[in-house]
Protein backbone atom coordinates (compact mmCIF):
# COMPACT_ATOMS: atom_id res chain seq x y z
CA UNK A 1 0.00 0.00 0.00
CA UNK A 2 1.26 3.47 -0.90
CA UNK A 3 2.41 5.62 2.00
CA UNK A 4 1.41 9.29 2.00
CA UNK A 5 3.77 11.78 3.57
CA UNK A 6 4.28 15.52 3.75
CA UNK A 7 7.12 17.59 2.32
CA UNK A 8 8.72 20.26 4.52
CA UNK A 9 9.99 23.15 2.40
CA UNK A 10 12.71 25.00 4.31
CA UNK A 11 12.83 27.65 1.56
CA UNK A 12 9.31 28.82 2.33
CA UNK A 13 8.62 28.39 6.04
CA UNK A 14 10.62 29.29 9.18
CA UNK A 15 11.96 26.17 10.92
CA UNK A 16 9.88 26.60 14.09
CA UNK A 17 6.63 26.86 12.14
CA UNK A 18 7.73 23.97 9.94
CA UNK A 19 8.31 21.80 13.01
CA UNK A 20 4.84 22.67 14.33
CA UNK A 21 3.42 21.67 10.94
CA UNK A 22 5.09 18.26 11.08
CA UNK A 23 3.61 17.62 14.53
CA UNK A 24 0.19 18.59 13.18
CA UNK A 25 0.69 16.41 10.09
CA UNK A 26 1.36 13.34 12.20
CA UNK A 27 -1.79 14.00 14.23
CA UNK A 28 -3.75 14.44 10.99
CA UNK A 29 -2.70 11.02 9.71
CA UNK A 30 0.28 11.58 7.42
CA UNK A 31 2.57 8.52 7.38
CA UNK A 32 5.96 10.14 6.82
CA UNK A 33 7.85 13.30 5.94
CA UNK A 34 10.73 14.55 3.83
CA UNK A 35 12.49 17.89 3.58
CA UNK A 36 14.74 19.96 1.37
CA UNK A 37 18.32 21.00 2.18
CA UNK A 38 19.07 24.38 0.61
CA UNK A 39 21.24 27.37 1.43
CA UNK A 40 19.05 29.72 -0.61
CA UNK A 41 15.38 29.87 -1.62
CA UNK A 42 14.35 30.03 -5.27
CA UNK A 43 12.65 33.41 -4.77
CA UNK A 44 12.83 36.36 -2.41
CA UNK A 45 9.09 35.86 -1.91
CA UNK A 46 9.78 32.43 -0.40
CA UNK A 47 12.19 34.14 1.94
CA UNK A 48 13.60 31.34 4.15
CA UNK A 49 16.30 28.67 4.17
CA UNK A 50 16.75 26.94 7.51
CA UNK A 51 19.52 24.38 8.12
CA UNK A 52 17.97 21.00 7.47
CA UNK A 53 20.28 18.82 9.55
CA UNK A 54 19.76 20.51 12.91
CA UNK A 55 16.03 20.73 12.18
CA UNK A 56 15.85 17.01 11.39
CA UNK A 57 17.03 16.08 14.88
CA UNK A 58 14.24 18.17 16.36
CA UNK A 59 11.62 16.83 13.95
CA UNK A 60 12.54 13.19 14.55
CA UNK A 61 12.42 13.76 18.31
CA UNK A 62 9.11 15.65 18.20
CA UNK A 63 7.27 13.06 16.08
CA UNK A 64 7.23 9.35 15.29
CA UNK A 65 7.32 9.98 11.54
CA UNK A 66 10.08 8.74 9.29
CA UNK A 67 12.05 11.55 7.65
CA UNK A 68 14.14 11.89 4.53
CA UNK A 69 16.27 14.73 3.23
CA UNK A 70 17.43 15.61 -0.28
CA UNK A 71 21.14 16.42 -0.07
CA UNK A 72 23.96 17.25 -2.51
CA UNK A 73 27.33 16.06 -1.17
CA UNK A 74 30.57 17.10 -2.84
CA UNK A 75 30.85 20.89 -2.84
CA UNK A 76 28.93 22.70 -0.09
CA UNK A 77 29.20 19.57 2.05
CA UNK A 78 32.12 17.18 2.26
CA UNK A 79 30.70 13.64 2.02
CA UNK A 80 32.50 12.57 5.20
CA UNK A 81 30.47 15.18 7.11
CA UNK A 82 27.25 13.95 5.48
CA UNK A 83 28.18 10.38 6.43
CA UNK A 84 28.64 11.55 10.03
CA UNK A 85 25.26 13.32 9.97
CA UNK A 86 23.51 10.28 8.48
CA UNK A 87 25.22 7.99 10.99
CA UNK A 88 24.23 10.14 13.95
CA UNK A 89 20.55 10.41 12.98
CA UNK A 90 20.47 6.73 12.08
CA UNK A 91 21.93 5.85 15.47
CA UNK A 92 19.49 8.04 17.40
CA UNK A 93 16.36 7.18 15.40
CA UNK A 94 16.78 3.62 14.01
CA UNK A 95 14.78 2.84 10.91
CA UNK A 96 13.28 6.32 10.63
CA UNK A 97 15.74 8.24 8.47
CA UNK A 98 16.87 8.19 4.83
CA UNK A 99 18.89 10.51 2.64
CA UNK A 100 18.36 11.20 -1.06
CA UNK A 101 21.57 12.22 -2.80
CA UNK A 102 21.80 14.40 -5.89
CA UNK A 103 24.36 16.39 -7.86
CA UNK A 104 23.19 19.80 -6.61
CA UNK A 105 22.22 23.24 -7.85
CA UNK A 106 24.47 26.26 -8.29
CA UNK A 107 22.16 28.44 -6.20
CA UNK A 108 23.24 26.50 -3.12
CA UNK A 109 26.75 25.41 -4.02
CA UNK A 110 28.26 28.67 -5.33
CA UNK A 111 28.69 29.95 -1.77
CA UNK A 112 31.95 28.00 -1.44
CA UNK A 113 33.52 30.06 -4.22
CA UNK A 114 34.60 26.88 -6.02
CA UNK A 115 33.96 26.44 -9.73
CA UNK A 116 30.64 24.88 -10.75
CA UNK A 117 31.54 21.71 -12.69
CA UNK A 118 29.86 20.39 -15.82
CA UNK A 119 26.96 18.00 -15.21
CA UNK A 120 28.96 14.88 -16.05
CA UNK A 121 31.65 15.96 -13.57
CA UNK A 122 29.01 16.64 -10.92
CA UNK A 123 27.63 13.15 -11.44
CA UNK A 124 31.09 11.63 -11.12
CA UNK A 125 31.64 13.65 -7.95
CA UNK A 126 28.31 12.45 -6.57
CA UNK A 127 29.22 8.83 -7.28
CA UNK A 128 32.53 9.26 -5.45
CA UNK A 129 30.65 10.87 -2.57
CA UNK A 130 28.18 7.97 -2.38
CA UNK A 131 31.01 5.44 -2.23
CA UNK A 132 32.75 7.44 0.51
CA UNK A 133 29.54 7.71 2.55
CA UNK A 134 28.79 3.99 2.20
CA UNK A 135 32.34 2.98 3.17
CA UNK A 136 32.31 5.24 6.21
CA UNK A 137 28.92 3.97 7.34
CA UNK A 138 30.27 0.43 6.94
CA UNK A 139 33.02 1.21 9.45
CA UNK A 140 35.94 1.51 7.08
CA UNK A 141 38.78 4.01 7.35
CA UNK A 142 38.59 6.00 4.14
CA UNK A 143 41.25 7.85 2.17
CA UNK A 144 40.64 9.14 -1.36
CA UNK A 145 42.53 11.25 -3.91
CA UNK A 146 39.99 11.86 -6.66
CA UNK A 147 37.39 14.54 -7.27
CA UNK A 148 36.89 14.27 -3.50
CA UNK A 149 39.88 14.18 -1.15
CA UNK A 150 39.59 12.22 2.09
CA UNK A 151 42.38 11.56 4.57
CA UNK A 152 42.01 8.67 7.00
CA UNK A 153 38.39 9.37 7.89
CA UNK A 154 36.54 7.00 10.21
CA UNK A 155 33.09 7.20 11.72
CA UNK A 156 33.15 6.39 15.42
CA UNK A 157 29.38 6.65 15.84
CA UNK A 158 27.48 4.45 13.43
CA UNK A 159 23.94 3.02 13.36
CA UNK A 160 23.39 -0.72 13.61
CA UNK A 161 21.56 -0.58 10.27
CA UNK A 162 22.69 1.83 7.56
CA UNK A 163 19.95 4.32 6.56
CA UNK A 164 18.90 4.02 2.91
CA UNK A 165 20.72 6.20 0.38
CA UNK A 166 18.12 7.16 -2.22
CA UNK A 167 18.83 8.49 -5.70
CA UNK A 168 17.29 11.85 -6.66
CA UNK A 169 16.42 12.13 -10.35
CA UNK A 170 14.35 14.24 -12.75
CA UNK A 171 15.37 12.51 -16.00
CA UNK A 172 15.21 8.92 -17.22
CA UNK A 173 18.97 8.91 -17.83
CA UNK A 174 19.67 9.88 -14.23
CA UNK A 175 17.08 7.39 -12.96
CA UNK A 176 18.81 4.55 -14.80
CA UNK A 177 22.20 5.70 -13.51
CA UNK A 178 20.89 5.82 -9.93
CA UNK A 179 19.98 2.14 -10.24
CA UNK A 180 23.72 1.36 -10.10
CA UNK A 181 24.10 2.60 -6.53
CA UNK A 182 20.85 3.70 -4.89
CA UNK A 183 18.54 2.01 -2.37
CA UNK A 184 15.52 3.66 -3.98
CA UNK A 185 14.49 6.59 -6.17
CA UNK A 186 12.76 9.92 -5.58
CA UNK A 187 11.44 12.26 -8.27
CA UNK A 188 8.85 15.03 -8.66
CA UNK A 189 5.42 15.10 -10.27
CA UNK A 190 5.37 15.30 -14.06
CA UNK A 191 3.05 14.14 -16.86
CA UNK A 192 2.02 10.48 -16.52
CA UNK A 193 4.08 9.40 -19.54
CA UNK A 194 7.23 10.90 -18.04
CA UNK A 195 6.62 9.28 -14.65
CA UNK A 196 6.04 5.88 -16.24
CA UNK A 197 9.31 6.28 -18.11
CA UNK A 198 11.15 7.25 -14.91
CA UNK A 199 9.92 4.17 -13.06
CA UNK A 200 10.72 1.91 -16.01
CA UNK A 201 14.20 3.38 -16.44
CA UNK A 202 15.04 2.73 -12.80
CA UNK A 203 13.53 -0.75 -12.53
CA UNK A 204 14.77 -1.92 -15.95
CA UNK A 205 18.32 -0.96 -14.93
CA UNK A 206 18.01 -3.14 -11.84
CA UNK A 207 16.94 -0.43 -9.42
CA UNK A 208 15.91 -1.72 -6.01
CA UNK A 209 14.00 -0.28 -3.07
CA UNK A 210 11.05 2.11 -2.88
CA UNK A 211 10.18 4.59 -5.62
CA UNK A 212 9.07 7.90 -4.13
CA UNK A 213 7.29 10.92 -5.56
CA UNK A 214 7.19 14.50 -4.33
CA UNK A 215 3.94 16.11 -5.48
CA UNK A 216 3.72 19.90 -5.72
CA UNK A 217 0.16 21.07 -5.14
CA UNK A 218 -1.82 24.16 -4.27
CA UNK A 219 -5.14 23.91 -2.46
CA UNK A 220 -7.31 26.74 -1.11
CA UNK A 221 -10.95 27.71 -0.73
CA UNK A 222 -11.29 28.91 -4.32
CA UNK A 223 -9.59 28.33 -7.66
CA UNK A 224 -8.39 31.92 -7.76
CA UNK A 225 -6.83 31.68 -4.30
CA UNK A 226 -5.14 28.39 -5.11
CA UNK A 227 -3.76 29.87 -8.33
CA UNK A 228 -2.56 33.00 -6.55
CA UNK A 229 -0.68 30.94 -3.96
CA UNK A 230 0.95 28.76 -6.62
CA UNK A 231 1.91 31.69 -8.84
CA UNK A 232 3.34 33.72 -5.97
CA UNK A 233 5.37 30.93 -4.40
CA UNK A 234 6.29 28.55 -7.20
CA UNK A 235 6.62 30.45 -10.49
CA UNK A 236 10.39 30.57 -10.04
CA UNK A 237 10.44 26.76 -9.85
CA UNK A 238 9.03 25.87 -13.26
CA UNK A 239 12.32 25.81 -15.16
CA UNK A 240 13.77 22.56 -16.41
CA UNK A 241 17.49 21.74 -16.38
CA UNK A 242 19.95 23.24 -17.06
CA UNK A 243 18.31 26.55 -16.10
CA UNK A 244 17.33 25.43 -12.59
CA UNK A 245 20.79 23.93 -12.06
CA UNK A 246 22.85 26.91 -13.13
CA UNK A 247 21.29 30.13 -11.76
CA UNK A 248 23.12 31.59 -8.76
CA UNK A 249 20.71 33.61 -6.60
CA UNK A 250 17.07 34.03 -5.63
CA UNK A 251 17.16 37.41 -7.37
CA UNK A 252 18.17 35.74 -10.65
CA UNK A 253 15.30 33.26 -10.35
CA UNK A 254 12.92 36.16 -9.74
CA UNK A 255 14.15 37.97 -12.86
CA UNK A 256 13.76 35.00 -15.19
CA UNK A 257 10.32 34.14 -13.76
CA UNK A 258 8.92 37.67 -13.93
CA UNK A 259 6.61 36.88 -16.86
CA UNK A 260 5.68 33.31 -15.96
CA UNK A 261 1.92 32.73 -16.15
CA UNK A 262 -0.44 30.77 -13.92
CA UNK A 263 -0.95 28.36 -16.82
CA UNK A 264 2.77 27.61 -16.88
CA UNK A 265 2.82 27.04 -13.12
CA UNK A 266 -0.13 24.66 -13.45
CA UNK A 267 2.06 22.36 -15.56
CA UNK A 268 4.22 21.59 -12.51
CA UNK A 269 1.80 22.22 -9.62
CA UNK A 270 -1.57 20.48 -9.15
CA UNK A 271 -3.85 23.48 -8.54
CA UNK A 272 -7.43 23.01 -7.39
CA UNK A 273 -9.81 23.91 -4.52
CA UNK A 274 -11.54 20.54 -5.08
CA UNK A 275 -10.28 17.89 -2.66
CA UNK A 276 -11.76 15.15 -4.84
CA UNK A 277 -9.62 16.35 -7.73
CA UNK A 278 -6.54 16.03 -5.55
CA UNK A 279 -7.63 12.51 -4.57
CA UNK A 280 -7.90 11.63 -8.26
CA UNK A 281 -4.43 12.99 -9.00
CA UNK A 282 -2.90 11.11 -6.08
CA UNK A 283 -4.67 7.86 -6.92
CA UNK A 284 -3.28 8.17 -10.42
CA UNK A 285 0.28 8.50 -9.12
CA UNK A 286 -0.18 5.53 -6.79
CA UNK A 287 -1.50 3.43 -9.70
CA UNK A 288 1.74 4.09 -11.59
CA UNK A 289 3.62 2.20 -8.89
CA UNK A 290 4.94 4.80 -6.47
CA UNK A 291 5.54 3.32 -3.03
CA UNK A 292 5.63 6.64 -1.19
CA UNK A 293 4.05 9.95 -2.17
CA UNK A 294 5.04 13.15 -0.35
CA UNK A 295 2.58 16.03 -0.61
CA UNK A 296 4.04 19.52 -0.91
CA UNK A 297 1.49 22.29 -0.58
CA UNK A 298 3.40 25.20 -2.09
CA UNK A 299 1.76 27.78 0.18
CA UNK A 300 3.42 29.15 3.30
CA UNK A 301 0.50 28.42 5.64
CA UNK A 302 0.32 24.64 5.99
CA UNK A 303 -2.36 24.55 8.69
CA UNK A 304 -5.51 24.54 6.54
CA UNK A 305 -3.91 22.14 4.04
CA UNK A 306 -2.94 19.65 6.76
CA UNK A 307 -6.39 19.82 8.35
CA UNK A 308 -8.32 19.41 5.09
CA UNK A 309 -6.15 16.68 3.59
CA UNK A 310 -5.99 14.82 6.88
CA UNK A 311 -9.78 14.87 7.20
CA UNK A 312 -10.81 14.22 3.59
CA UNK A 313 -7.98 13.24 1.25
CA UNK A 314 -5.95 10.71 3.22
CA UNK A 315 -9.02 8.67 4.30
CA UNK A 316 -10.25 8.57 0.68
CA UNK A 317 -6.86 7.33 -0.53
CA UNK A 318 -6.82 4.55 2.06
Amino acid sequence: MTEYGIHASHEQIPPGALLDAMIAAERAGFDAAMCSDHFSPWSARQGQSGFAWSWLGAALQATNLSFGVVNAPGQRYHPAIIAQAIGTLGSMFPGRFWAALGSGEFSNEHITGAAWPRKEVRNARLRESVDIIRDLLAGEEVSRDGLITVDRARLWTRPESTPPLIGAAVSTATAAWCAEWADGLVTVNAPEEQLRAMIAAYRDAGGRGPICLQVHLSWAGSQQEAETIAHDQWRSNIFVPPVCWDLATAEEFDVVSENVTVEQVAKVVNISPDLERHVEWLRGYAALGFDRIYLHHVGQDLGPFIEAFGAKVLPALR
